[in-house]
């Protein structure tokens, strides 16, 4: 007879203790506040090809513009009839002659900087990261704001040192003393801080970059030099409202620059601000309304 053998598995104790089982973490939702937002912009800012080609055009624009301008208005001071026409011309006037063609570089990059991530699609990366949105608008805004400042700075710097050998001749030297000086600079400098908003208000409300470029460049440039040739008295009235107009109140302190109008400094500051300001508000209205 052969036995057989028989196996038999024996089931698992029910007393036998289970694995430990780690307590599940709560939640904590994750919420972008606005220093990361600001630091997330400044990496976009930087990293655009286009940033550093425009501010490097910028700084040239302000320093050969000035020099330039240095050298034609000198050259006008030789004579008696120039002399007596330039009576009363600041130094620092001359500095910053370039701020009105600075400020077209510095609107483009203000438009850019809104609508090339509509271009690319990369808003809805962005607004997905950021719901609010609004915190993404003001970023923008502070980072462009210091960048022009900055910008700014070192573009009336460099435009000091290329027309300082030509200014001394004639003892326009601007003092760093001298209020009219912080006057003249501190307004040019507003005025493109007010220039690269605008431009940023007007991107965020077409989301096109030729269409923002095309509106900035009209206001700030194009309208003050049409309408000066339409002599109606309303016309003319409009014309010291635009921008460049009303930032020459604040700018300019002699009649050879332009400072003839009826705005006061101040008021012209007022007006300047309003026209970076208004497209800003209606940008932030419409962001928080349509669609990415």
């Amino acid at each position: 007879m052969t036995a057989t053998t028989s196996t038999t598995s024996e089931p698992l104790s029910d007393t036998q203790p289970a694995p430990p089982v780690r307590p599940a973490r709560p939640l904590v939702p994750a919420r972008l506040d606005f220093a990361g937002v600001l630091a997330a912009e400044w990496r976009k800012l930087f990293s655009l090809r286009s940033t550093w080609w425009t501010l490097g055009l910028t700084v040239v624009l302000l320093a050969l513009l000035a020099l330039g301008q240095a050298a034609a208005i000198v050259e006008t001071l030789d004579t008696p009839e120039g002399a007596a026409m330039m009576t009363g011309v600041h130094g620092a006037e001359l500095v910053t002659g370039g701020y009105q063609f600075g400020m077209l570089t510095i609107a483009v990059l203000g438009a850019l900087l809104i609508t090339g991530e509509y271009s690319t699609g990369m808003i809805r990366s962005t607004f997905a990261a950021v719901p609010t949105r609004l915190p993404v608008l003001a970023a923008k805004a502070l980072a462009l704001s210091v960048l022009t400042v900055i910008t700014a700075a070192v573009g009336f710097a460099a435009a000091y040192a290329v027309t300082l050998p030509i200014l001394s001749e004639h003892d326009l030297v601007p003092s760093l003393t001298d209020g009219t000086t912080w006057q003249i600079v501190g307004g040019a400098t507003a005025f493109l801080v007010a220039a690269a908003l605008f431009a940023l208000g007007v991107g965020t409300l077409l989301r096109s970059t030729a269409g923002a470029v095309t509106v900035a460049l009209t206001v700030l440039l194009l309208l003050p030099g049409i309408l000066q040739f339409i002599t109606l008295d309303w016309v003319q009235t409009l014309v010291e409202y635009l921008p460049l107009p009303a930032a020459m109140a604040f700018v300019t302190v002699s009649d050879a620059f332009g400072a003839s109008g009826d705005l006061t400094p101040w008021q012209g500051a007022a007006v300047v601000a309003a026209w970076a300001l208004v497209p800003m508000i209606a940008a932030a209205v419409v962001l928080r309304r349509r669609d990415a």
